[in-house]
């Protein structure tokens, strides 16, 4: 990653036109080819940027551009839509570049994959007499998360989310049509299960025969929540 504070100005055309005035930006040239210019406030949020795949090509200013205090210019042209980004540099102040290595991604404490786990491990929150039959059970357009029984022996296709929306439900509905084809599985019934399940999503649920549990991450982890109780 290259990393340049500069006076700069910096014009965008495309499929629309923008323009920053001179002022002092960090510009950030990262390994994947993108050009990301941040001020000083606005949070993660850069001004404007250009997103892979693109190129960058760094020019001498003409006479009446050096002749107003340019230096270089910077021309970063997408691949694919033609738009430019013009960088023109009044001022280095910062010209640094590092090698940051492959980026292990960012790991998230209670996905989907813990909550899977820990239900699995604890199955009966799902009543009593529930038995686990395998984690990711696999059907023609995907794995269900969880497949079980019921205290009768009923198939139970269980789909885990960390906020359960009207896509997860839509999921599993899927998942339920397919499984209940299956005559060594059916009849299946649907949990749609989540640390938050949002009402529109519940409501759907419902009414297509799905029952829908909240999940308490830190009581399955065995942590205390930190919120008072009675007892």
């Amino acid at each position: 990653m290259r990393l340049v504070i500069a006076r700069c100005s910096v014009d965008y055309a495309g499929r629309l036109s923008a323009h920053l005035p001179l002022a002092t930006r960090l510009l950030m040239v990262k390994g994947d080819g993108s050009l990301l210019i941040h001020s000083d406030g606005g949070s993660y949020k850069p001004l404007n940027w250009m997103s892979p795949p693109c190129t960058l090509e760094v020019g001498v200013p003409d006479d009446d551009a050096r002749e107003a205090g340019v230096d270089a210019v910077w021309t970063v042209t997408h691949k694919k839509t033609a738009d430019r980004l013009t960088v023109s540099i009044h001022e280095v102040l910062h010209d640094s570049e590092h090698e940051l290595g492959v980026d292990p991604g960012l790991q998230k404490d209670g996905v989907e994959s813990h909550l899977q786990k820990l239900l699995a491990e604890q199955i009966e929150r799902l009543g009593d007499g529930y038995r686990l039959v395998r984690r990711e059970y696999m059907t023609a357009i995907g794995p269900v998360d969880i497949l079980a029984t019921d205290a009768d022996g009923a198939s139970v296709a269980v789909e885990l989310k960390r906020r359960g929306d009207i896509d997860g439900v839509e999921q599993l509905t899927r998942y339920l049509e397919l499984m209940n084809r299956d005559p060594l599985l059916a009849p299946v019934q649907g949990v749609f299960a989540a640390q938050e399940i949002k009402p529109q999503a519940r409501t759907l649920a419902e009414d297509r025969g799905i029952r829908c549990v909240v999940l308490d991450y830190d009581d399955m982890r065995g942590v205390d929540s930190g919120v008072p109780t009675l007892f």
